[in-house]
């Protein structure tokens, strides 16, 4: 018989030039580049470039792929006005997956499967995903979205269209960090979705709805949500013990530890608790990185067990005054750069992807008459 890997866990199904996770060492590399060193250096454009063309870029094609995302952030106005159309959603996600399979209909290119055309789709996805997100965000609380600021950043001028305002060179560097960090990880859940919707030649578009549909679950991308949650619920450093240890009494989950893939460190986690610190610090909220830390210590002292990117990613988006609900969304700002680069990446060398199950059902059943049943 053969030996069932539910989940699909240790299983290789493909290769892949665009993203490493060592699991035992906690190491994440993009292209060859260690997540730490993109983190510290790199800006998302940068990484954006990386991601889809297999290198960092020189000066004057990051300049390039810069001025193409900043033309391409406005979204058609029917996108905004079918955002003010829909009904209030159970979960913002399901709102964003409608609207980005809406794009297709608004895009000349939808249909035509030419690299160029992928291309200039993926630019587009990734340029449009932030104005979305951010439109969302201000039309449900009564407001107008705000239009793109050419002169911002990617980073920085998402959170000027959330808020209305520009925001600090900190928290937009901090802001930027976060989106290098998201930008890709390997086959993971939603990639997977992506690369599966692809394999079957259907459409960039279609292959991103699947992406941001499986992102939906919070296993995979509501998780930091669910952490910021819990913060909200223990309110006080003096209430950390006795609420970790009522979950761990009851056996049920700590959001925002634990990894299928990494048996030490989450690096992105490394990266994230210095951002949780220096944004709470700076913006005098420094109990939500407390908090945390001191639940992480808990639980590396009696679970061994690690946090991952979503942990003190919750704790980072609170202070920058990202709603918690949008926690989810702000996922796909990043991971669309890694789902294009990914979709990207299964057209240049196509398979179906079909695994097989190993049936256990009943066997030998025969047909019974309705009326004898």
């Amino acid at each position: 018989m053969p030996e069932v890997k539910l989940g699909l866990q240790d299983v290789v199904i493909d290769n892949s030039e665009i993203c490493s996770i060592d699991g035992e060492r906690g190491i994440l590399t993009y292209r060859g580049y260690d997540i730490k060193d993109l983190a510290a250096h790199a800006t998302f454009e940068e990484v954006v470039y990386l991601l889809w063309f297999g290198r960092l870029p020189n000066r004057a094609e990051l300049d390039e792929i810069t001025q193409q995302l900043v033309e391409n952030r406005p979204v058609a106005r029917e996108i905004l006005d079918l955002l003010k159309r829909l009904p209030p959603p159970q979960h913002p996600m399901e709102t964003l997956r409608t609207v980005v399979s809406a794009l297709s209909l608004y895009d000349p290119e939808a249909e035509d499967m030419s690299l160029e055309a992928n291309r200039r789709k993926a630019l587009r996805l990734t340029a449009q995903m932030g104005t979305l997100v951010a439109a969302f965000g201000r039309i449900r609380d009564g407001q107008e979205p705000v239009e793109p600021d050419p002169k911002l950043s990617f980073a920085s001028n998402f959170l000027y269209m959330l808020a209305g305002s520009v925001p600090k060179a900190e928290d937009a560097h901090w802001f930027d960090v976060a989106l290098v960090l998201h930008a890709d990880h390997s086959f993971n859940a939603s990639t997977f979705a992506a690369r599966v919707t692809a394999s079957t030649l259907s459409d960039m578009h279609s292959a991103i709805t699947s992406a941001i549909a499986t992102l939906k679950g919070p296993l995979h991308g509501g998780a930091n949500e669910q952490v910021m949650k819990m913060l909200l619920e223990i309110q006080s450093i003096d209430n950390v013990d006795d609420y970790i240890h009522g979950l761990l009494a009851h056996k049920k989950k700590v959001m925002g530890f634990g990894h299928r893939v990494y048996r030490t460190e989450d690096p992105r986690a490394w990266v994230l608790r210095r951002m949780s610190e220096e944004l709470g610090r700076n913006a005098g909220q420094a109990k939500w990185f407390d908090m945390s830390l001191k639940i992480e210590q808990l639980m590396i002292r009696e679970k061994n067990i690690n946090a991952n990117v979503d942990f003190y990613s919750a704790s980072a988006y609170y202070v920058l005054g990202i709603p918690v609900d949008l926690y989810p969304m702000i996922f796909a700002v990043s991971r669309i750069s890694g789902w294009t680069a990914h979709v990207l990446e299964q057209y240049a060398n196509n398979r179906l992807i079909r695994p097989l199950a190993d049936y256990t059902g009943p066997t030998n059943q025969k047909y019974v008459p309705i009326d004898q049943r």
